[in-house]
């Protein structure tokens, strides 16, 4: 069995127990599995005769029905899409089980390259799609029913249509992106995880060194800060030119598409309109002084501070647990709360458990961070976590675990649209997050404990909404000032600066070195202006509890039924059943009240004490 295929019958031991590590074999065997150059030669000999079948021809077959139709001509596509997805979806996983790995790397971008010259073959289609008109293809719809099935992802596909270039043009963009933005992209990736960063003699990866600012010790805490700054400046020559690079990418892909501004690419895509992405921001931006700036006043005076340093943000409250928490005991606090709110969600959340779709272990050369990838609805998700035992890695498993029961239940509307917009997407992973605090909090056997809880939600929440919409706002002034010219390092950790200092407040002090933290923030280099699905999420889900704590029966089948219905309905759609409207600003305020209401609590209980 190949490093790639590793499964937990080679588990990672530490305080956190055993940790699992994934079989990525319902996949492929290995990287060297001869099923892999079969499928690919296979979507190459599909892709090119698809080509000869249907290019050109497209119009010809919105006035045909069976397997001369539309419809079949998009459930062929579908198919070809399945494939290649299993394809490049293996890859990616194999690539960041050890980005460290010469072989990894070399076959995730062979993998690339292969993939992207077949999709080029598949490229005419959508362009082609798109250029026939309302009248033809509503007629098609209303005459071919399996083309009527598709019609949720054909009336998405024609929202690309205004900012649709020349087939030659879209061509050479596509077979571009592996030595562009993607070769980018894998630079930053590879420097990232061969960083080493050196505490008290001891050489940690980027991931080990991030978990010691949430070490009781403020020595230890300072030390772990110092070390990031350090080896972020001495590769900020690096990152300035990722940065830069990638951002005038984008900035000509926009002019040629027409883009109005900054953030529209990111907007379209995720099929949410600007003037709700800035009702957002404007809300959570004037929300900066009544949460984060209160909080962190209130935190340093647990900690007998006058101002937290910018190692203190994380740090644990004073009396807190400090016990690390066993991999099977945050399994079992997970999938208890997901069993309260609905049985078959922590059936679902189980197979993960059971059926080795997660990778836990901390490793040389794994990627940082945590996903929950998707790879294809005839497979199954998997799970990313580098689980250490603290209390945010439970949290950070049930975020996971939430994207995970998510694209199963919408894996049935097929390849083509199970597929969830970001901001949407994060709406089940922040709500198993809610389910599993909420579970915690009731179980709360002191009034310190409860407290502990709550101020750990907190910063939970700070970190998902103010800070994101704070990175949101450095991304934008990143890109609006690059489009003038090129930004130096120094110019680059100023507005880092700024926008920190701005959305933190007076209570963080940002001391030397900060200025380089923007460095490590995958976000912004794989996909510009993500950041600001998490708070929309985040306030959807605070929203959404609000009417799950009031409801009647059935918020249970409502709720799933909007997992269920992946990408073929808009926000609108979707959250109309719960009485929830993203386009009034009160949406916005009622989902930050409830972490002011938190925060007021603690307030509460500081006076009572």
């Amino acid at each position: 069995m190949s490093q790639a295929s590793a499964s937990s019958s080679r588990p990672s031991s530490g305080a956190a127990g055993a940790l699992p590590e994934w079989n990525l074999a319902d996949l492929y065997a290995g990287i060297d599995a001869p099923e892999i150059a079969r499928d690919l030669d296979e979507a190459a000999h599909r892709a090119g005769a698809f080509q000869a079948r249907w290019k050109g021809r497209l119009e010809d077959a919105a006035s045909a029905t069976g397997e001369n139709g539309l419809g079949a001509a998009i459930a062929e596509f579908e198919a070809l899409e399945e494939l290649l997805g299993r394809l490049i979806s293996y890859a990616g996983l194999v690539y960041s089980g050890d980005t460290a790995s010469p072989a990894n790397a070399k076959f995730y971008g062979d993998m690339q390259a292969r993939v992207t010259d077949i999709s080029s073959l598949l490229l005419f289609f959508a362009l082609e799609l798109n250029r026939i008109d309302e009248p033809t293809m509503d007629a098609a719809m209303e005459r071919d029913a399996q083309l009527a099935h598709y019609r949720p992802w054909v009336v998405d596909l024609r929202q690309d249509k205004p900012f649709q270039l020349e087939d030659r043009v879209e061509e050479l963009f596509l077979e571009k992106s592996v030595t562009g933005h993607g070769a980018w992209n894998r630079l930053f990736d590879e420097t990232m995880t061969a960083l080493r960063f050196t505490v008290d003699g001891e050489e940690l990866a980027l991931e080990e060194v991030l978990n010691l600012l949430q070490d009781p010790d403020r020595t230890r805490r300072a030390k772990a800060g110092a070390a990031l700054a350090e080896v972020f400046r001495r590769n900020l020559r690096t990152f300035a030119l990722v940065t830069n690079t990638l951002a005038k990418d984008k900035e000509i892909s926009d002019r040629w598409r027409g883009f109005e501004d900054v953030a529209d690419s990111r907007h379209l895509a995720n099929r949410v309109e600007r003037e709700v992405v800035d009702a957002l921001a404007k809300a959570v931006s004037d929300a900066y002084p009544s949460i984060a700036h209160r909080y962190y006043a209130l935190k340093a005076k647990w900690l007998g501070l006058d101002a937290l340093e910018f190692y203190d943000r994380n740090a644990p409250l004073p009396g807190a647990a400090k016990r690390d928490i066993g991999w099977d005991e945050a399994r079992e606090t997970v999938l208890s709360a997901y069993r309260d709110f609905a049985p078959d969600m922590a059936e679902i959340a189980g197979r993960f458990f059971e059926r080795n779709w997660i990778d836990a272990a901390v490793r040389p050369g794994k990627a940082p961070g945590a996903f929950a990838h998707p790879t294809v609805p005839s497979v199954h998700p998997y799970v990313l976590v580098n689980y250490l035992g603290k209390p945010r890695d439970v949290m950070t498993l049930a975020h996971e675990l939430g994207h995970g029961v998510h694209q199963v239940l919408a894996g049935d509307q097929g390849a083509l649209m199970a597929s969830t917009p970001l901001t949407l997407a994060e709406t089940a992973s922040v709500f198993g997050e809610m389910l599993t605090f909420r579970s915690l909090l009731q179980r709360a056997a002191s009034p310190a404990e409860r407290r502990t809880l709550i101020a750990s939600k907190v910063e939970d929440m700070i970190n998902t909404v103010i800070r994101q919409i704070a990175f949101y706002e450095f991304e934008r002034e990143i890109h609006i000032e690059r489009r003038k010219g090129e930004l130096t390092a120094e110019r680059i950790g100023e507005i880092w600066i700024a926008i920190q200092k701005r959305s933190l407040g007076p209570a963080v002090n940002l001391g030397e070195g900060y200025e380089t933290f923007w460095t490590y923030i995958p976000h912004f280099i794989h996909s510009p202006f993500y950041v600001y699905a998490y708070a929309f999420g985040d306030c959807l889900v605070n929203s959404l509890y609000a009417v799950y704590q009031n409801a009647e029966e059935g918020f249970q089948d409502r709720y799933f039924a909007m997992l269920r219905a992946g990408g073929t309905k808009h926000h609108s759609e979707l959250l109309a059943p719960f009485g929830l409207d993203a386009t009034d600003p009160a949406f916005w305020r009622q989902g930050l009240s409830m972490i002011s209401g938190l925060i007021d609590e603690l307030e509460a209980m500081d006076e009572a004490a």
